[in-house]
C-alpha cells in the first residue's frame, strides 16, 4: 500500500528525533518473515538463530530510543502486568516444575518476542514512526505470505503434504488488514485486491476450515467497527454485501481454477466421508485429546493448578479418547504422541503452562483489551470519524483480532515470527487507545475551564 495511506490526515508532520529508527523498525519486523520449520541439523538451527539475533537487538534499541511513558493508561499498565506475569513469571514455574532447559526456552521464546514487540510498540510515537510501524509490519505479513507458500512448495510433494505448509503463520493478520481497507476504509487497490485473492486461494488450497471461519469472523467484526450508529448502519450492510460478492467472486474463481481442491473441501465438510468409525472428526478428536491431557495434568495437584506446569512440559493424547480413533491411529501411535511445544489451544496451553497464577491473566487482558478498543473505535468512528489515530486503531485492532480468530486451530504464539507480529499489534492498539483517551480528557478539561467564563459573561450580559 502506498506511504500516503498511512499518513495522519491533519497537521504537520513532525520531524523524528532519531534518524535511524526506521532502519531498526524494520529490522524488527522483517527478518522473522522468512523464518520456517527447522530439520533436524545444525545449520537450520543455526540460520533461525541468525534470524532472531536482529530482531531482539533492534527490539531493544526501540525500548531504549521510544518516546517516554508520560501519562498514566490503566489499560497499558493491566496488559503490562498480564505479560509479565505470563513470561518473566514463568522461570518460577520452571524452577518449580524442573522442565527441561532447552524446551522451556524454545517455546517461550516467542511469548519473549511477543511482550518485546508489545513493550517496542506501546509509546507514544510520532507519526512518522507510526506510519513505519505500519508499513513494516504490512510488507513483512506479505513476504511471509509469499516465502511461507514458496518454501511449502519446494519442500513438500504431492497436494495432501503441501497443504500444510502453505498458511503463513500471520495468515490472519495479514487478512484483517486487508478487510479494514475493503469493508472499513472502501479503499480498493489492483495490490490489496491481487494480495486478497492470493489468501483466499492459499486457503482453499490449504483446505483448512478454522482459517476460513478466522476470515469470517475478522469479516464481522469489520463490518461491525464501521456500522457506528443507526444511520450508517445500512451504508456498513450495503458495504459488506459488495465486499461479501467480491469475496465470493473470488472463491468461486480459485475453485473453478483448482477442481480437485474443491471436491477436497467437500470431503471435508462431509465429516461421514472423513469420520472415524465412531462418526466424529479425527482433528477434532486429537485437539480434545491433547487439550483435555492438559487439563488433566495441570489439575492434578494443588501447586500446578496454582503455578501450572510450565512451558515446555511434556503432554500427550488423553486415554480417554483412544476409543474414539479406532481405525484411524494404533493403539501404539496413540500412547508413542508426545510433545512439549506450545498446544494447539492457545487458551488451555496458557492454563496448562500458568496455571490460575501465572496463566489466566494474560489470555483474559488481551480479550478485554480487544473489546474495550473497539467499542472506543465505534465510538470515535460516530463521533468523530476524522480523528487522525483512528485508522491506525482499526487497522490494530483486526490484526490483534487475528490471535483469537488464529487460536480456533492452532496456537498463534507458538511461532516466532506470529509471536512478534501480534505483540507489535497489540502495542499499537493500545497505544492509540491511550492518545484518545488523552484526548477526551483534555476536550473534558477544556470544557469544564470555559463552562465558567461563559457563564460570568452571560451573567454580564444579562
Amino acid at each position: 500500500m502506498r506511504e500516503a495511506r498511512y499518513r495522519f490526515a491533519s497537521g504537520p508532520r513532525r520531524t523524528a528525533s532519531n534518524p535511524f529508527a526506521n532502519l531498526w523498525i524494520w529490522l524488527f519486523a522483517l527478518p522473522l518473515a522468512m523464518d520456517y520449520k527447522a530439520a533436524a541439523t545444525g545449520d537450520s538451527h543455526a540460520a533461525q538463530i541468525l534470524l532472531v539475533i536482529p530482531v531482539v537487538a533492534a527490539g531493544l534499541v526501540l525500548m531504549l530510543i521510544g518516546p517516554r511513558l508520560r501519562d498514566r493508561c490503566a489499560l497499558r499498565a493491566l496488559m503490562t502486568v498480564s505479560l509479565m506475569l505470563a513470561v518473566p513469571a514463568s522461570v518460577f514455574t520452571q524452577w518449580l516444575q524442573q522442565n527441561t532447559v532447552g524446551q522451556y526456552l524454545r517455546v517461550l521464546l516467542p511469548f519473549a518476542l511477543f511482550q518485546l514487540g508489545f513493550i517496542a510498540a506501546c509509546r507514544p510515537w510520532q507519526e512518522v514512526r507510526l506510519e513505519q510501524f505500519e508499513k513494516a509490519l504490512f510488507w513483512a505479513n506479505a513476504v511471509s505470505l509469499g516465502f511461507t507458500c514458496l518454501y511449502g512448495l519446494v519442500v513438500a510433494g504431492s497436494l495432501a503434504d503441501v497443504r500444510y505448509r502453505l498458511v503463513s503463520v500471520t495468515f490472519l493478520a495479514l487478512q484483517g488488514v486487508l478487510l479494514h481497507e475493503f469493508v472499513i476504509a472502501k479503499r480498493y487497490t489492483a495490490l490489496t485486491l491481487g494480495m486478497f485473492m492470493a489468501t483466499v486461494v492459499i486457503e482453499l488450497l490449504s483446505v483448512t476450515r478454522s482459517l476460513v471461519v478466522g476470515t469470517g469472523l475478522l469479516f464481522v467484526l469489520a463490518v461491525w467497527m464501521s456500522a457506528a450508529g443507526t444511520r450508517r448502519l445500512a451504508r456498513a450492510l450495503l458495504g459488506a454485501a459488495l465486499a461479501a460478492i467480491m469475496l465470493g467472486t473470488m472463491a468461486f474463481a480459485a475453485a473453478a481454477w483448482f477442481p480437485d481442491v474443491a471436491e477436497h473441501w467437500v470431503q471435508r465438510i462431509d465429516f461421514a466421508k472423513l469420520s472415524t468409525e465412531t462418526g466424529m472428526d479425527p482433528t477434532t478428536i486429537t485437539r480434545l485429546a491433547e487439550m483435555r491431557d492438559q487439563y488433566d495434568q495441570v489439575v492434578s495437584s494443588p501447586v500446578s493448578l496454582l503455578v501450572g506446569e510450565g512451558y515446555g512440559h511434556d503432554y500427550r493424547y488423553s486415554p480417554a479418547y483412544l476409543s474414539d480413533l479406532a481405525g484411524q491411529m494404533s493403539k501404539k501411535e496413540f500412547y508413542a504422541q508426545r510433545d512439549w511445544a506450545a498446544g494447539h489451544n492457545f487458551w488451555v496451553y496458557q492454563f496448562f503452562a500458568g496455571g490460575l497464577l501465572f496463566g489466566l491473566a494474560f489470555p483474559l487482558a488481551l480479550l478485554y483489551a480487544l473489546i474495550r478498543c473497539s467499542i472506543t473505535y465505534r465510538r470515535w468512528h460516530m463521533h468523530a470519524p476524522d480523528t487522525p489515530q483512528l485508522p491506525v486503531l482499526g487497522r490494530a485492532i483486526l490484526m490483534t483480532a487475528a490471535l483469537p480468530a488464529a487460536s480456533i486451530g492452532g496456537n498463534p504464539l507458538g511461532p516466532r515470527f506470529s509471536g512478534l507480529v501480534f505483540g507489535i499489534g497489540l502495542g499499537l492498539m493500545v497505544a492509540m487507545h491511550a492518545q484518545l483517551s488523552r484526548c477526551e480528557v483534555r476536550a473534558a478539561t477544556r470544557a469544564a475551564t470555559e463552562r465558567p467564563a461563559r457563564e460570568r459573561i452571560d451573567a454580564m450580559a444579562s
